[in-house]
């Protein structure tokens, strides 16, 4: 649903300013009866309006976001418990925006936001295979042999295997282990599963990673819109 004005500035019928005027001088109409208050609100895919008997298609503009996100939204539009979720940022933006898949409520990191149906659907396939990236704390030492066997696939607490995984060790610390972890399945908390299955608990987790897309320096809680390069290659995917 959104605002009336705000429907016909995006079936570029007239700047919100002038389509308030129209709305007062009676010239708009929502599914055949005549609008002269402001504020009513209309469903964009299933109400006919009209300006002057003219219908009016509003063709929305596609819109990629990356963003990075904090630990303690959930990756919803709503969340029934009343958290916050990482559309809060978002009410406010000229398109209603989608996250594409999932990321814990207790992970962080990057996540991909669009108005672009097809492609969200495209990436989320799972044929498409499209790998995530991960960077992931883990409690104690991990050995060479326990990277193997999470490379090799492991079998998560269900009695299900999980496909192989790209794992690369970056640094031992005192009391934990750092590692790169790249996977194409999605499974609900997949990776924290997967450290579970080989004894060692996730302290942290941050994605890094969609795709061709990489979180690099953007602060976290912040977004950016993709350039047109970075769109062209998730569209080859």
């Amino acid at each position: 649903m959104m605002r009336l004005q705000k429907y016909l500035a995006l079936s570029g019928v007239a700047s919100r300013r002038n389509s308030e005027k129209l709305i007062a001088e009676g010239h708009v109409a929502v599914n055949g009866h005549v609008i002269t208050e402001m504020g009513v609100q209309v469903d964009e895919l299933h109400d006919k309006v009209t300006v002057d008997g003219v219908l009016c298609q509003m063709e929305e503009e596609k819109h990629y976001l990356a963003y990075n996100k904090p630990i303690g939204e959930v990756t919803t539009v709503t969340d029934p418990e009343g958290r916050a979720t990482v559309m809060d940022k978002f009410r406010d933006y000229p398109v209603r925006l989608y996250p594409v898949g999932r990321l814990d409520f207790d992970s962080e990191g990057l996540i991909l936001l669009t108005n672009d149906g097809e492609l969200m659907n495209n990436l989320l396939h799972p044929s498409r295979e499209v790998e995530k990236q991960y960077w992931v704390k883990v409690s104690n030492h991990v050995t060479e042999e326990t990277i193997r066997r999470l490379r090799a696939g492991v079998q998560l607490d269900d009695g299900r295997m999980t496909s192989p995984a790209k794992v690369r060790l970056i640094s031992h610390e005192a009391f934990c282990t750092v590692l790169l972890v790249t996977i194409h399945e999605g499974r609900n908390r997949q990776v924290r599963r997967m450290f579970a299955a080989v004894g060692h608990e996730v302290v942290a987790l941050r994605r890094v990673g969609f795709a061709t897309i990489y979180l690099n320096d953007l602060p976290r809680g912040q977004w950016r819109r993709l350039t047109d390069g970075e769109v062209r290659k998730l569209k080859e995917l």
